[in-house]
């Protein structure tokens, strides 16, 4: 393990990070918001290609589970 606490040798899934975004660009469909560009590849890919490191600053997206968590009748919802 690294010292953030990630499995070394395994590359992050952009798709399952905050920073990820689709671009809809046709040249360059994906982007990092945290590092501020769009590019053809997983945005992981090209951050290791161009730093031999693995990407320092992934964050997990909340899974579904904790999405659901709080909603119901907490009142922010429309009420008839």
């Amino acid at each position: 393990m690294q010292a953030n606490g990630k499995k070394s040798g395994k590359r992050p899934n952009c798709i399952k990070c905050i920073h990820y975004y689709v671009t809809h660009i046709h040249n360059k469909p994906h982007g990092c918001r945290a590092m501020g560009f769009k590019c053809i590849q997983n945005p992981a890919v090209l951050v290791f290609s161009s730093s031999h490191m693995e990407c320092q600053l992934f964050q997990a997206k909340p899974s579904a589970s904790q999405n659901k968590k709080g909603r119901g009748s907490s009142g922010g919802g429309i009420v008839a």
